[in-house]
């Protein structure tokens, strides 16, 4: 799995608590394609997917064998950027 570095700040500007839910979805994200709750994202940003966890999402496509997150945050806004 990678990590943008614009994602990588998204994730230093979140709460402690919630940074530490992200790492459990980084890790379930390393299963990949074996993770429940993705969802295929659609209009503009089909060939990406989302996982969330309580309010907060992660944004990633799939590059072969590897998982690239791209985005992270709060729904509210998330799929305006």
């Amino acid at each position: 799995m990678t990590i943008t570095p614009q994602a990588a700040a998204q994730l230093e500007r979140l709460p402690i608590a919630v940074r530490v839910r992200m790492t459990r979805v980084f890790q379930r994200l390393e299963g990949w394609p074996s993770v429940s709750g993705a969802k295929p994202l659609r209009g503009r940003l089909a060939g990406w997917y989302r996982i969330r966890t309580g309010d907060y999402r992660v944004r990633f496509r799939v590059r072969g064998e590897t998982v690239v997150v791209d985005g992270v945050g709060h729904r509210e806004g998330f799929y305006d950027e």
